[in-house]
């Protein structure tokens, strides 16, 4: 009898368990989704795998200890010890809390010792920001607040390439402006470009208009004709389309102007046609003069579809002058689709966020719970994606060692070698799940439809990253709206 009654029970938390994971499946937005998902986590029992602070992930005794000093110098007003114990641990990853593992088992959140500890920071930080100046002077509280924001880095959003399907990062966009969680460090190469463009020479309010897609429906795709493609050298679209359509969206500025109007760091990666030379990355330091709708044009300057591209300037007097005006320029996504250690160099990053639509990539793209998986069923494809790469870029070598003097032979391997050779992930990774259809929607111009689709497509791949993401950033957060009230006195802490 008592068995009979668990086996009802069981069929019963079954049936409740499907019905809320198609419910979410269905959501309509993040609130929604999240609502379900909480649900989901407390019906399957995942609820209390956050409250067991064990994991061999990270290191919940540091936490705990560090959790326990920081509420009591807290609430004992120990100022100098509070602003000591934090100096002494203020990384986004201390102890690892934010390994991906943490993050893969419940679909809001982790560990609520971690959630915990990140909470606690966050009061002791605004704590010392509203203590009073007869016992920190309001100049040792930026000065404090200053150091912070360094030690603790701040996050970039990169976009890949990938065409059309391109429209995908604009449902990640929307997403993250919704949840305050969009970061002011921004990459993009080929379509990517175009989204990181439009954002970086736009207001706050031209931004949510883009993102509802009034901006997008265009003719950036042309295809030239077979007689065309006879009688004149150059890819197999029309560039001229591709270049009306990012001077129409992006106007006349520099990358300069772009951060005076914008307040966001773009950065566009571009590669020299000479497969040869390493890619690079423009922005407002290293080519401030540079227009930023000539950097995109030379971004989605694809191989074989669109031709080379020079690239043009803004003089000190208005005129447009050639920039390295010996150096044609293609697609970055080639051979730098993520440029993640140039900009840390540049910006202070402490964490990434990829993402993911190019189409040759997102079939071989890993879940983090497949990504960091160590059991022994797990080795044989660890060890086939391991070493077909290095089988692969072996023959690469090989070949260009053989027949490498034959110019287009030789360009060819390189650009290979550069896709091959690529890392494809960031911290957090978001990417699209594809069909067949999607594939051919690649070189389809922007339409309201498509648009729609493929959005939606980025709104729900971000939904379930929100909590990470909102992890991730919460102390980075804190300290830039602290540190910007105690630099304006008007605007409470």
């Amino acid at each position: 009898m008592l068995n009979l009654l668990t086996e009802n029970v069981q069929k019963l938390q079954r049936y409740r368990i499907s019905k809320l994971q198609k419910q979410l499946a269905h959501a309509e937005n993040y609130q929604e989704w999240k609502e379900i998902a909480l649900q989901l986590d407390e019906e399957s029992g995942i609820q209390e795998w956050k409250y067991e602070n064990s994991s061999p992930y990270f290191d919940a005794e540091v936490i705990s200890h560090r959790l326990g000093l920081l509420k009591k110098y807290r609430q004992q007003d120990r100022i100098k010890d509070l602003m000591y114990i934090l100096r002494e641990g203020l990384t986004y990853d201390i102890a690892n809390i934010c390994h991906p593992m943490l993050f893969v088992v419940s679909h809001v959140g982790t560990k609520k010792i971690i959630e915990d500890y990140v909470d606690e920071v966050n009061l002791g930080l605004k704590h010392i920001a509203q203590t009073d100046s007869s016992v920190l002077p309001l100049a040792e509280k930026i000065t404090f607040f200053e150091n912070c924001q360094v030690a603790y880095g701040q996050p970039a959003l990169m976009f890949s390439g990938g065409a059309t399907l391109g429209l995908f990062h604009s449902g990640v966009c929307k997403v993250l402006r919704e949840q305050d969680l969009m970061p002011r460090v921004l990459s993009g190469s080929s379509a990517g470009a175009i989204m990181a463009a439009m954002l970086g020479v736009s207001t706050s309010d031209e931004i949510d208009r883009i993102l509802s897609g009034q901006h997008f429906f265009s003719d950036a795709f042309h295809f030239r004709s077979l007689k065309s493609l006879w009688k004149e050298k150059g890819g197999f679209a029309d560039v001229r389309y591709l270049k009306k359509f990012l001077i129409e969206n992006l106007g006349d500025l520099t990358f300069e102007e772009a951060y005076q109007r914008s307040g966001l760091n773009i950065n566009i990666a571009v590669a020299p046609y000479d497969a040869s030379q390493n890619a690079s990355i423009l922005n407002r330091f290293t080519a401030p003069d540079l227009l930023v709708w000539s950097a995109t044009l030379a971004s989605c300057a694809v191989p074989i579809l669109f031709p080379p591209v020079h690239l043009t300037a803004k003089r000190y007097d208005g005129q447009h002058t050639p920039f390295m005006s010996n150096t044609f320029w293609v697609d970055g996504s080639m051979r730098s689709d993520f440029p993640q250690e140039k900009m840390s160099r540049l910006y202070n990053i402490n964490y990434t966020i990829a993402c993911q639509v190019n189409p040759h990539i997102v079939p071989f793209m890993q879940s983090d719970a497949d990504r960091y998986r160590r059991d022994l069923l797990s080795w044989p494809e660890r060890i086939i994606r391991r070493q077909g790469k290095v089988i692969t870029k072996g023959i690469m070598d090989f070949t260009r060692e053989r027949i490498g003097s034959v110019p287009q032979v030789r360009r060819l391997l390189d650009n290979c070698y550069g896709i091959v050779d690529q890392r494809y992930y960031g911290d957090v990774n978001i990417f699209a799940q594809y069909n067949l259809k999607h594939y051919l929607y690649m070189v389809q111009n922007p339409r309201p439809h498509l648009f729609k689709l493929l959005q939606k497509e980025g709104e729900r791949a971000t939904w379930p990253k929100v909590s990470v993401i909102e992890i991730h950033a919460r102390i980075g957060k804190t300290i830039e709206h602290v540190l910007q009230a105690l630099q304006t006195p008007d605007v409470a802490p």
